[in-house]
């Protein structure tokens, strides 16, 4: 394992984050909990999945921070006409100097850093698994050949929850690689107020650019991130919770046995893990705890368990199921050594 982060190491990308977090509070008002949610998933090299109502802000939050990381960003609208050749690139016949015609790969938009996936659900199933390989393995396959993408690589999407109609929601084995599931919820009378009042027609301005982060200091923030420790205890915790997500298993809690018909994947555990890190590296420690895996595992989890139709009838949420788990599985059970009182 490499050696831990030094308080000297960690003070300057701690100084880094809230610098860009600021810039992202600035730009969007009223969604704090959001963009370190947001920040985490990028720290950990994870995509993200976005879900709210139309005109909370998900497409400003996705293309601000593409502009504060200084990173390559592509915009895709999924309409239900869109074809996979669309988001990965194709071959195209070309007429060189010589005259000769010969086919060339013209890349996708998807050949990026940060890729907006834009209502990601209006897409048909073809197209989306066309992102499928691209954000499971950072690479692409057209025609037989394969090829690397850009790195780092995002995925960004949003889903719009209402008009359904005309939409294709997307598989498990999709929503699965999206490391979190984030709500973006309506902002209170008091952010309204500071929209209207302070920008006219809801125009960010110029408010994110103090932010902006060069190519050195992300992939130094990149490299901190391989350096935060996870205990042996916060790791068996981690597995008793994605374990626990499962109906038969012993430490299931109740809901979890009511309402889950399929549990969490390994890639949750991973996750987890990785994410707990980030959250541990942005609130200024080097070791990863129990509270960073609980302040992660709700976005992690919310989208990996498979509700069955009692809970849909019921109006269940899986952040419900999600709470408890978290209060039945105790953190520190297996953590004490063998006659020491806890």
């Amino acid at each position: 394992m490499a050696d831990l982060l030094s308080p000297d190491e960690v003070a300057p990308v701690v100084a880094g984050l809230d610098r860009v977090l600021g810039s992202l509070d600035a730009a969007l008002l009223g969604q704090p909990r959001l963009h370190r949610l947001v920040m985490i998933g990028i720290l950990s090299r994870g995509h993200v999945l976005l879900e709210g109502m139309p005109g909370v802000g998900k497409t400003v939050l996705i293309r601000t921070l593409g502009e504060l990381l200084r990173l390559g960003f592509s915009r895709v609208q999924f309409t239900p006409d869109l074809m996979p050749g669309d988001i990965t690139g194709s071959l195209i016949l070309e007429e060189g100097d010589d005259g000769k015609r010969s086919m060339a790969f013209k890349p996708g938009p998807i050949f990026t850093n940060v890729l907006l996936a834009d209502e990601v659900n209006r897409a048909s199933p073809k197209t989306q698994s066309a992102m499928l390989e691209a954000m499971a393995e950072r690479r692409v396959t057209v025609m037989g050949e394969t090829r690397e993408l850009p790195s780092p690589f995002f995925v960004l999407a949003s889903q719009n929850p209402i008009d359904l109609e005309g939409t294709y929601p997307l598989p498990e084995a999709q929503v699965d690689r999206f490391l979190f599931k984030l709500n973006v919820g309506r902002p209170s009378a008091a952010t309204l107020e500071k929209m209207i009042s302070g920008r006219r027609r809801g125009e960010a301005g110029a408010a994110a650019a103090a932010g902006a982060v060069e190519a050195d200091e992300l992939q130094r923030w990149f490299a901190a991130m391989e350096r935060v420790a996870l205990p042996p205890a916060v790791a068996a915790y981690i597995s008793r919770l994605v374990a626990a997500t499962h109906a038969d298993d012993a430490d299931a809690p109740d809901l979890v046995k009511r309402y889950v018909t399929h549990g969490a994947s390994p890639r949750a555990a991973i996750g987890l893990a990785e994410s707990a890190r980030a959250h541990a590296l942005l609130a200024g420690r080097p070791v990863a705890g129990f509270e960073d895996v609980d302040a992660v595992a709700g976005p992690v989890l919310n989208h990996r368990m498979i509700l069955n139709y009692q809970a849909r009838f019921e109006k269940v949420p899986a952040d419900d199921v999600v709470a408890q788990l978290l209060s039945s599985v105790d953190a520190v059970a297996g953590a004490v050594p063998a006659g020491v009182t806890a």
